[in-house]
């Protein structure tokens, strides 16, 4: 597939947003959250906890526009090159 000057500029676009995204800090924020939720010397109530499930929610589907999830990372090759896999037996004895 070529690249046009539209798919760069998305990328483009999409990289920067992903920079941006990555330079908020959300993934600590998430963390002191769930610090602060797992307290047990702190009481919530159903309306706190309601609360904090909406900002990690929202957080973590920040979070995961520029670290993706695993299972969603796709490999591709080069149509000349493409990826190859080799497998292999160990023998132990």
């Amino acid at each position: 597939m070529g690249t046009t000057a539209a798919n760069k500029n998305r990328a483009v676009r999409k990289e920067a947003l992903r920079e941006q995204l990555s330079h908020q800090g959300h993934v600590q924020h998430v963390v002191d959250l769930l610090d602060e939720v797992k307290d047990l010397s702190k009481a919530l109530d159903q309306h706190e906890l309601a609360r904090y499930k909406v900002v990690l929610d929202t957080k973590l589907k920040l979070i995961s526009k520029y670290l993706p999830d695993l299972k969603s990372v796709e490999h591709t090759g080069d149509e000349d090159a493409p990826i190859a896999i080799a497998a292999y037996e160990i023998n132990w004895e």
